[in-house]
């Protein structure tokens, strides 16, 4: 036999793994379309919300201060909190070794609004002018009190890092309204309330095992709102229309030759950066907006990066067909001086909060768009650090606390569950984190447990393979 003959029928480690890349492909691709079966091209049935606007309040919003009126604080100040109450709970490390748990009473008046009388402080005036059509939850519970584990849990559903957030579930299972700006958009911005605020990370908003078109696009307070949304000297339009048509000829023979589906997720985001280019700008350009609009956010809706400005870009993206904008305010981890750091908290948020909800709703879009108040635990009724009367800070508290929701799908001027008289435990109607987005999903239309997605060989849902969450059809309308 001729030695070359056997050269060339001879397949080195390269040409055999290149020469199986068409069947690995093909073995991937009908892999992965099984998890894109999972996909709805619109609703389950027929929904009350066509998006969902996220107010997340992060560090843990303390609900005896804003939302759960309870009296029983005041007679007990000072006291020990009772065993009975505890319930032999655990205490966290920031206060398991206090000396003494004493209840402290909240600095705040309460007082009853709108005609369902909801019960709501002082410190939120703006938002007690819309408690008609808010629904307020009092017994949300996790058992997670760690800041960064919570926030996961209550993003994604799931404590394991890199699954999919709740806005890239709802982007697909309903994907795009509109063309020229991404299903999913998310802003960050600082309070007053303190300065020492725990870290975001983008896999908060990221797609985890879902195709990377459902990721989260972060919109950025200092130069360029999204990154690389503006061509480099020399680059014009045109220019940069042919080296995209180019690059997608490239991709599509890739595209051809490995039937990998992320090829294809690739070529439609080069798309749809080249639209933002000239979306994004006109989203931005405030100047179409009359005083009115400004003064009914706040002056900080004129300054690029606040919460008042970030309010106000969604209510133009919910106009321009965003699916899911989520809104991150830091500053509310409050263990010390409570008193004053959210005072400050409140004056970033409460009119802005309320103004989001009016401008929708004089705009028809309120009854279409799902807002959703809240953080990822509460605080304890307990003191933590020392005592005093007019400083004192609570600990993490994950066995009750307080959210709200309003617009699309929600009956408002309700309250949901109640805790007992110390704010501790949940008495009646506990609402679990999952049973939130099982809510969420309903309000745009999807059943949570047939949106699904097949990874490594399970059905993953938003709410968990289990199936144990409900809708909360208590709030609905």
């Amino acid at each position: 036999m001729d030695p070359r003959c056997d050269y060339g029928n001879n397949l080195t480690r390269r040409q055999l793994l290149g020469k199986a890349a068409g069947g690995v492909g093909s073995a991937a691709l009908t892999w992965l379309l099984q998890g894109e079966l999972g996909a709805v091209t619109g609703p389950h049935f027929a929904p009350r919300a066509k998006r969902v606007i996220y107010l997340f309040q992060f560090g843990g919003p303390s609900q005896m201060e804003l939302f759960d009126h309870k009296p029983a604080l005041w007679k007990h100040h000072g006291i020990e909190l009772p065993d009975s109450v505890r319930r032999g709970a655990p205490i966290s490390g920031l206060t398991k070794n206090q000396k003494s748990l004493p209840i402290v009473a909240p600095f705040v008046k309460f007082r009853q609004h709108g005609k369902s009388g909801l019960w709501m402080s002082d410190l939120v005036p703006h938002t007690a002018t819309v408690a008609d059509r808010i629904a307020v939850i009092k017994t949300m519970e996790t058992d997670i009190v760690a800041h960064d584990p919570a926030l996961r849990f209550m993003q994604t559903g799931s404590q394991m890092a890199d699954k999919p957030s709740a806005g890239s579930w709802a982007s697909y299972g309903l994907g795009r309204e509109g063309d020229n700006l991404p299903a999913y958009v998310v802003f960050i911005s600082d309070g007053t309330g303190g300065k020492d605020t725990q870290p975001l990370a983008a896999r908060l908003w990221g797609n985890g095992f879902l195709p990377s078109s459902h990721q989260g696009v972060q919109f950025r307070r200092k130069g360029d709102p999204v990154l690389y949304l503006s061509d480099p000297p020399g680059i014009d339009v045109a220019r940069r229309r042919r080296m995209l048509d180019a690059l997608a000829e490239l991709n599509e023979i890739q595209e051809r030759e490995l039937g990998d589906p992320e090829i294809r997720t690739r070529i439609e985001q080069y798309e749809m950066a080249f639209r933002m280019q000239r979306s994004v700008p006109e989203l931005l350009n405030l100047n179409d907006e009359p005083k009115s609009v400004f003064d009914l956010y706040g002056p900080d809706s004129r300054k690029k990066g606040t919460y008042a400005y970030n309010c106000l870009l969604a209510r133009r993206m919910a106009e321009r067909g965003v699916r899911f904008v989520q809104l991150f305010h830091r500053g509310w981890d409050q263990h010390g001086d409570l008193p004053n750091q959210i005072r400050g908290q409140c004056r970033d948020t409460d009119r802005a909060t309320a103004a989001l909800v009016k401008d929708l709703d004089r705009r028809g879009l309120l009854d279409e768009t799902l807002i959703v108040w809240g953080g990822e635990f509460g605080r304890t009724a307990y003191c933590q650090g020392k005592l005093a009367e007019e400083k004192y800070g609570r600990d993490h508290h994950g066995r009750c606390f307080s959210m709200w929701l309003a617009g699309g799908g929600i009956r408002g001027g309700v309250s949901i569950g109640e805790t007992d008289d110390l704010c501790y435990n949940v008495v009646r109607d506990p609402v679990k984190i999952r049973d939130l987005h099982a809510t969420i999903l309903h309000c745009l239309g999807i059943d949570h447990k047939r949106l699904t997605f097949r990874f490594q060989g399970l059905d993953h849902r938003l709410t968990g393979v289990e199936g144990e969450a409900r809708v909360v059809r208590e709030i609905l309308a």
